[in-house]
């Protein structure tokens, strides 16, 4: 089932092929309405920590080494769970909508974003633990290791070929 480019609210924006880069959601589970949590309360609690998350992601966009991805896809499971109506906001954004998309249907990341990613993660963990570690050793260590915690994260996504 396809839905036009530009659909009203009230559709569904489900369709069969993952990321077709149409303005179109991959079949997601989480738009199926049986995934929202039925308290009021919490539900209301999880879209407050997802529109945290958006808003820490959105940083990402003019902050060099903040991630962006990260707290989208955090936004996402918070939004999956609370409300489909901001989650299929996410998934179709125009600049967060196709990392969200292809990472949620398994497509991972496009090679520049992973080098990008990984390069930035070098340069600003690296930075800060050689300079945190020469005063704190122990905080640098730690530092470092995180880092290279995501870096593995991020070369064991899978790459998403360019698209045509």
């Amino acid at each position: 089932m396809s839905a036009p480019a530009d659909p009203t609210p009230d559709e569904d924006l489900r369709t069969d092929e993952p990321g077709d880069g149409a303005g179109r959601t991959p079949l997601d589970p989480g738009l199926e309405n049986d995934l929202v949590v039925a308290n009021p309360v919490v539900r209301g609690v999880l879209v407050a920590l997802g529109w945290t998350a958006v808003a820490l992601g959105a940083i990402g966009v003019v902050l060099p080494g903040w991630p962006t991805t990260v707290w989208l896809l955090v936004a996402a499971y918070f939004f999956a769970r609370s409300s489909p109506r901001f989650l299929r906001w996410l998934v179709t954004h125009r600049v967060f909508g196709p990392f969200v998309r292809d990472i949620r249907a398994g497509l991972g990341l496009p090679a520049r974003a992973k080098a990008f990613a990984i390069s930035m993660i070098v340069l600003f963990a690296g930075s800060s633990s050689v300079l945190v570690g020469l005063a704190r050793p122990l905080i640098g260590g730690v530092i470092a290791v995180v880092g290279g915690i995501g870096i593995a994260y991020i070369l064991r996504m899978p790459t998403r070929p360019p698209r045509a």
